[in-house]
């Protein structure tokens, strides 16, 4: 905490905000000092918190009201019924799914009130964030804890197995889960007149060189468009950013509404750098290895071959005649020093470029960039002590911590009477300038001198200037501390609601229906309710089937996790004519955008929350039952103590999934087309009677 305080005040300073990420999942005994850390952090300054759990994000909204709080990813807002349920909760700016396309996007920011952020650059996953339990389940590390293990960058293998001959075919391998790095330039004007507020860089675990070079790149590109500048893109900072960090190139995501048939690189799941040749000869002996430059190479440059792991270093950089320090492309050059798995047609990749990191390092190391504007009148009279007012200019400064700043400060050095040479004006004005290693700059230096004075120590007016800047801070600072808030003593819980296991009810989710199945033979007496997949609704063969099961069980409607925009209207109509064809109990929730989208069904249904609502404590059960639910579906990551935890002061009926075949991800990315949207070419195989495989490098079908 006392790092977060510093981070805080250094960027106060520098007129930037900081957002604290406490967007994960709270079990409740850790709910306690997930407080400790937002009530420390708001203590000191920090300007908004970005949450996943409900709880916590209500929690934080009720005790700390002047502290806004925004929307993680993690909650999967990927429609308008999403972000307009959560603005209505009280969250100040909500950051999409990043599998919404442009279009959607504007719709979104032209429908709602709340600021929205969309990601812009770096790294995509293949799932919808908050949807995704495939590392969890796989390796107990948990995506919504912050732990994702990233199995969607591993190896595996496409099988498709024909249900009637059993016959099973190959239909690709590699790194088929893993996104190339979004990288979103050319979309900027597009989303800044949309109304998009904000926009992230992944940058989680990269280097300080590649978050200067990223950053410096798109605020370039960014304010071209606030200035009304021509929006021309150079391919000198698309190559640098190439250079920064890639994966087999860039794609735009899932910004184009047409298909990206480009969302994966199978190849590599890590940085691919950029194309320098092929090995035209090598020399196992020597380590040598010569090629044709496609690309600039300098000494100090890192490189790798195609059918190796590591990198190396380029410390030996040669022609024909001497040892060189860089080379051009269409230069045939021999590096040395080089071992390993290398034969001639290889592929090598500069993985990085000292120039590139070099500039990048000047940006940051032992300068400073910001630089906020000053004036000041020093004040240099005959018998008075030197003094300095230091105030701010309203214009440059509006809506900032030092908007309207003004105070004085005196030296308690007198001048004297000049013997031969009396300090000028001009020699006030450079000692006061120099302000190099702080993060302001004098824009206007007013002097007033009497005539034939000196300063006894030109330091003097050093300190003065010091002790102003010092004091500066002081107060720009004292305006951005928060007043320490007293939360009252958390009483001690009574349990409220102890479940009866001797004869618990069972709910049974049906994803698909047989029609050659008797389903009379369900018992009535044991299975309490069953939810319906709602594309089982929709189609005519099965409507004497959902008929009987309506008439003789508590018949739910289960909601898909995710619905985009396209489905809105023709979703609100087939629930129209199945609540009127079939007596429908209720449904069930797997979005918080579901609240809105169903919000006509409210009063004369049950609502049951799903798993994908990621209930992980009392407090966020406590805000879903004040928005309508009337069961919860625990979150599948709880193990048995945390359940407990719960179960032991709950006091709305929970849910817990015992058995069946679970998804682990829900996914804007179709294998079988390799693309991000349906088009018309695809071969549909997703319709015919085959069933589909991945097999990872364990041998173990998912």
């Amino acid at each position: 905490m006392e790092d977060i305080k510093e981070v805080i005040q250094y960027c106060k300073i520098r007129n930037v905000k900081t957002h604290l990420t406490l967007n994960t999942l709270i079990k409740n005994s850790e709910f306690e000092d997930s407080i400790k850390v937002v009530k420390a952090a708001y203590e000191a300054g920090i300007d908004a918190i970005i949450v996943q759990d409900l709880g916590l994000a209500k929690f934080i909204m009720e005790h700390f009201p002047d502290l806004p709080v925004h929307a993680s990813t993690q909650m999967t807002a990927h429609n308008l019924q999403g972000v307009l349920e959560l603005e209505k909760l009280g969250f100040k700016r909500i950051v999409l799914s990043r599998e919404l396309s442009i279009n959607e996007i504007e719709y979104i920011c032209q429908n709602t009130n709340v600021e929205i952020e969309t990601f812009i650059h770096g790294a995509l996953c293949i799932c919808y964030s908050g949807q995704c339990l495939f590392s969890s389940v796989v390796g107990g590390r948990s995506a919504n804890r912050g732990k994702c293990a990233g199995p969607c960058r591993l190896p595996y293998e496409l099988l498709s197995q024909n249900d009637e001959t059993k016959q099973i075919n190959t239909l690709g391998k590699g790194y088929l889960l893993s996104p190339k790095d979004l990288c979103g330039l050319a979309y900027l004007p597009r989303l800044i007149r949309a109304g998009v507020k904000c926009f992230k860089i992944e940058g989680r675990m990269k280097s300080p060189e590649y978050v200067a070079t990223v950053t410096r790149i798109y605020r370039k590109y960014i304010d071209m468009v606030l200035n009304e500048e021509e929006f021309l893109i150079d391919e000198k900072d698309v190559n640098d950013l190439m250079q920064a960090f890639n994966r087999g190139g860039f794609s735009n995501g899932h910004l184009d509404s047409k298909p990206n048939k480009q969302l994966i690189f199978p190849e590599k799941p890590s940085n691919i750098g950029i194309y320098l040749g092929k090995v035209k000869k090598f020399n196992g002996n020597k380590g040598h290895i010569t090629l044709t430059l496609e690309e600039d190479l300098h000494v100090g440059d890192s490189i790798s071959v195609a059918r190796e792991s590591s990198t190396y270093f380029v410390s030996e950089l040669m022609n024909k005649n001497a040892n060189l320090k860089s080379a051009c492309i269409g230069d045939t050059v021999t590096i040395g020093r080089m071992k390993g798995n290398i034969g001639v047609g290889d592929k090598i990749y500069r993985i990085s470029s000292k120039s590139l990191t070099d500039k990048a390092k000047s940006s940051y190391e032992n300068v400073e960039n910001i630089k906020i504007p000053l004036n000041c009148v020093v004040t240099i009279k005959k018998d008075v002590p030197i003094k300095m007012e230091i105030f701010t200019s309203n214009e440059l400064c509006s809506n900032t911590i030092y908007h309207n700043v003004r105070f004085e400060i005196c030296s308690n050095i007198v001048p004297i009477e000049a013997l031969k040479t009396p300090i000028s004006v001009e020699r006030v004005v450079t000692q006061i300038s120099k302000t190099n290693n702080t993060p302001y700059v004098f824009q206007n230096i007013t002097v007033l001198l009497d005539d034939g004075l000196y300063v006894p120590s030109i330091s003097t007016l050093n300190d003065l200037r010091r002790k102003a800047l010092e004091k500066l801070e002081e107060q720009v600072m004292e305006k951005t501390r928060r007043k320490p808030i007293v939360l009252e003593q958390k009483k001690e819980e009574t349990i409220t609601y102890i479940p009866v296991m001797e004869h618990p009810k069972i709910s049974l989710f049906l994803r698909e229906l047989h029609k050659d199945y008797d389903y009379s033979q369900l018992s009535k007496d044991k299975i309490n309710r069953i939810y319906l997949a709602l594309k089982l609704f929709v189609n005519k063969e099965y409507e004497d089937i959902i008929t009987y099961l309506a008439e003789n069980y508590n018949l739910y409607i289960y909601m898909p996790s995710i619905i985009k925009a396209n489905y809105k209207n023709i979703i609100l109509n087939s629930l129209d004519n199945i609540t009127t064809k079939f007596n429908i109990k209720g449904f069930v929730i797997s979005n918080l955008g579901d609240f809105e989208f169903l919000e006509n069904y409210h009063h004369n249904y049950d609502f049951v929350g799903n798993y994908s609502l990621n209930v992980f404590n009392n407090h966020t059960l406590e805000e879903y039952k004040k928005i309508g639910v009337n069961q919860i579906t625990l979150s599948r990551e709880l193990n048995f103590e945390s359940l407990n935890e719960i179960l032991k002061i709950s006091n709305l009926d929970t849910e817990l999934i015992v058995y069946g075949n679970l998804p682990i991800m829900a996914t804007n990315y179709c294998f079988l087309g390799k693309t991000n949207f349906c088009y018309p070419d695809c071969g549909s195989s997703c319709s015919k009677n085959n069933t589909y495989y991945l097999k990872d490098r364990l041998r173990l079908q998912v």
